[in-house]
């Protein structure tokens, strides 16, 4: 092989491994970014630990076609960048979707969530979805609202069978 194919084909195993390492991914649109707009989405990608990076549509494409993901094919076209979430699954959803609210240039086109295919409008929807720990929190408390009614009342009635 020459250096070129092995250089690609290194590449393409390196996308396919991040790929599979990711609970879930986003590919963005990205095209007329300021540096200040990229360097903040850069810096809030990194804190909340997804990997974001320009890669080659074309080495993207091969990549998921061998993982047997056929349904990017149309929309990896133009600028496209990728958001690898590595915590939360929706982190690079919500990141996404915040600067694009303020930055007219970032625009999600499509995703990986669960391994399945999920489209711009899904990747809209699951960013307004609260963070794990969130969600936690409001569960213990629809759990703990019943006790501690029961709790209120018992109370009540020993105080007036004082």
């Amino acid at each position: 092989m020459s250096v070129g194919k092995d250089l690609k084909a290194t590449q393409i195993e390196s996308i396919k491994e991040s790929i599979t390492k990711a609970k879930s991914f986003v590919i963005v649109e990205y095209e007329g970014i300021n540096v200040a707009d990229d360097t903040k989405l850069r810096s809030d990608f990194r804190a909340n630990n997804v990997k974001y990076q320009v890669l080659k549509n074309r080495l993207v494409k091969r990549a998921l076609n061998e993982l047997g993901y056929n349904e990017f094919d149309g929309l990896l076209e133009n600028t496209s960048a990728i958001a690898f979430a590595n915590g939360d699954e929706l982190a690079a959803a919500k990141v996404v979707v915040d600067t694009a609210k303020t930055v007219q240039a970032i625009k999600p086109k499509c995703g990986l969530l669960d391994g399945k295919f999920i489209d711009a409008n899904v990747v809209n929807q699951i960013a307004n979805i609260p963070s794990k720990d969130i969600l936690l929190c409001q569960l213990c408390g629809m759990l703990q609202s019943p006790i501690s009614g029961l709790a209120r009342a018992i109370s009540e009635i020993a105080k007036k069978a004082e």
